[in-house]
């Protein structure tokens, strides 16, 4: 039976291709995608999430959420990786979508029609899922397990010095949510920037007679240019397709208890993840964290799940 998921996400370009692995795959049942801000502005992540799924064409369409802004006064977009549009400036033209739904409510919805069935992806902050805990007492209980891509073990931020993109952007919805009594998992930045990608990756997606492919090939060369000009690499990380790689492949990744908690207040550490790691420390686990990844498989099967 297909594992019954919920996609929780900013696009991005990362998050594209997190999309275009996951909705075709017969392992999941995407029940939801719903937009949260993070990468690009609310309104644009709302319209982004409508764009992929109008140019992927699934043979199932998930219920779409639409996302509202942060109550983080330090947000601060992502559009100097993804472009100005966040999807590589590719030029979409969108449907426009009237009878839209707050991404916490379909989150809280779906949730509560199949208790205990869902696993919640989060590809972005955590805004949504903090606030689907606020809005419905019996949410969190009902959840299967939330997977998480987000924060940095190593206290190395790719944001600002210390804090990673996805919890700084929401730092005070990633605390609550990670001290949510549900199962959890978090795949950080210290994992998603090991597998890295190389030009060679745009050949080896299919080619664009697939939708898959005529897609990504719009999107993914901007992704390599920003790279270079704005960060001096010659390969990418694609971050939210190795957190999804966690339900698909979870022999690649070693997972160890941890207890987790985040910044909210430090001038220089705001949205940083704080790890207990002294020795002798009996401190409550409360998420999962990925400790070590198979690089070269975690590469491999990314492309495989693309091109299935």
């Amino acid at each position: 039976m297909p594992r019954r998921i919920i996609l929780d996400c900013d696009p991005g370009i990362d998050d594209s291709v997190a999309l275009s692995m996951a909705l075709f795959n017969k392992a999941f049942d995407v029940v939801a995608i719903t937009a949260v801000e993070g990468n690009v502005p609310a309104e644009m992540a709302t319209i982004n999430v409508q764009t992929v799924i109008e140019q992927l064409d699934p043979p199932r369409l998930p219920r779409l959420g639409a996302a509202t802004a942060n109550d983080n006064a330090d947000y601060r977009d992502a559009c100097f990786i993804h472009g100005g549009d966040g999807l590589g400036e590719a030029g979409f033209v969108t449907a426009d979508h009237h009878h839209r739904h707050l991404s916490e409510k379909i989150i809280c919805d779906e949730v509560r029609a199949a208790p205990g069935e869902i696993d919640i992806v989060c590809l972005g902050p955590l805004t949504n899922v903090a606030r689907a805990i606020q809005r419905d007492p019996q949410f969190i209980e009902n959840v299967s397990q939330i997977v998480m891509m987000g924060g940095s073990f190593s206290g190395i931020g790719n944001i600002t010095q210390t804090a990673e993109f996805n919890i700084h952007s929401d730092p005070e919805s990633a605390r609550e949510v990670l001290h949510a009594p549900v199962k959890k998992v978090l795949i950080p930045l210290d994992i998603t920037s090991q597998v890295q990608f190389s030009l060679s990756f745009i050949e080896q997606i299919p080619d664009e007679s697939k939708p898959i492919g005529a897609f990504l090939r719009q999107v993914v060369p901007y992704l390599f240019r920003s790279y270079h000009q704005q960060l001096g690499l010659e390969t990418v990380q694609i971050h939210d397709a190795i957190a999804l790689l966690q339900l698909l492949e979870p022999e690649l990744f070693e997972l160890e208890p941890m207890a987790v908690d985040v910044e909210v207040k430090g001038e220089l550490t705001r949205g940083m993840t704080v790890f207990e790691k002294r020795r002798g420390k009996n401190v409550p686990h409360n998420v999962e964290v990925a400790r070590l990844v198979d690089v070269s498989a975690a590469r491999q099967a990314v492309l495989k799940y693309l091109n299935a």
